[in-house]
């Protein structure tokens, strides 16, 4: 369910195959789903200036903060500090599903990237 500030985020986090989808941004956080396929992913990246909180829907894999590997699995919660170097990686043989909370937003809103590659390609899209 989603009336613009009420969401079922395990429902929209299962429902979409679109790599990223922004769900909501508000004027200090951002909601976003993601969905990483088997063997995919985030790719290391930091944040200088955002926490993000990342929660595992369904699927598993690891997460890897400052280059400490972590196992995550359902209803596992990652928090990433801003400024550390961080990827979150589906080493499994089924999707990896989470929904993720950017503070302060960190991408425009309404961005849908369908894969990896087109967000790879819209790298710009970072505030």
């Amino acid at each position: 369910m989603s009336d613009g500030r009420v969401h079922d985020l395990e429902q929209l986090a299962r429902q979409t195959d679109d790599y990223r989808r922004v769900v909501q941004t508000g004027p200090h956080s951002q909601l976003v789903t993601m969905h990483l396929r088997p063997g995919e992913a985030i790719g290391e990246e930091h944040h200088d200036d955002a926490d993000q909180l990342l929660y595992v829907v369904s699927g598993s894999g690891e997460a890897v903060l400052d280059g400490e590997v972590h196992p995550m699995g359902p209803g596992q919660l990652v928090y990433v500090p801003a400024g550390v170097r961080h990827d979150i990686r589906n080493a499994a043989e089924e999707s990896l599903r989470v929904w993720t909370v950017y503070t302060p937003p960190e991408h425009p809103d309404g961005t849908v990237h369908a894969t990896k590659a087109d967000a790879d390609a819209d790298e710009h899209d970072h505030r």
